[in-house]
């Protein structure tokens, strides 16, 4: 199927070669598609109320520990299946400031990232901290730990608008496309080795 793509693509170039002739050449020179496993996750029939959305898209800042975002994204292992990263950068550094890895993605995989973001920042005035809709980021549990901060104000994307949380959607997938989809990880330790190696590099 690969091979039949690069096919095509060599012919809109105005290279014609048989499909053989592609898969022979392939071959010789080394070329393999890195394969993707897909990540379904599993549906929910829970109604998702919309958020006030403080930030608005207004990824500008002036100093750091203003804004933050957070998001959680899925690393694939073959010991351990699915694995989740949570992390959370500050908009003015582009950095990640806090993340944290779990086998289970829920409110305490969430809860840890900020916390971790906290303890290493130490803000000491009020930021604005955007998260999508997802269950963790709405629960009872993260909502109570963020009015217990007194400082954090939480702000949410729209329902199916990913625009919204767009830097840190674009970090994940700058992780995945230059780390995660290149190795097949044995296990969540090695999975866990390589984020850490790769962020904190």
């Amino acid at each position: 199927m690969e091979q039949v793509k690069i096919n095509e693509a060599l012919k809109s170039t105005g290279i014609t070669i048989s499909l053989k002739r592609t898969q022979r050449l392939m071959k010789k020179l080394g070329i393999k598609f890195v394969i993707v496993k897909k990540y379904r996750p599993t549906s929910s029939k829970k109604k998702i109320e919309a958020q006030e959305n403080v930030l608005k898209r207004d990824f500008n800042t002036t100093t750091i520990k203003e804004k933050w975002v957070t998001d959680i994204t899925y690393i694939h292992t073959i010991k351990d299946g699915w694995c989740y990263l949570a992390s959370v950068m500050d908009l003015y550094s582009r950095k990640i400031i806090g993340y944290a890895m779990s086998k289970s993605i829920d409110t305490a995989l969430a809860l840890q990232a900020v916390k971790n973001a906290i303890k290493l920042q130490k803000p000491t005035k009020p930021l604005i901290l955007h998260s999508d809709l997802g269950c963790q980021y709405t629960s009872s549990a993260f909502k109570e730990y963020i009015e217990s901060t007194k400082l954090i104000k939480h702000s949410f994307s729209g329902k199916g608008c990913p625009y919204d949380n767009a830097c840190i959607e674009s970090f994940h997938a700058s992780l995945k496309k230059e780390k995660v989809h290149l190795v097949k990880y044995f296990d969540y330790d090695a999975a866990r080795l390589a984020i850490f190696e790769y962020i904190e590099a």
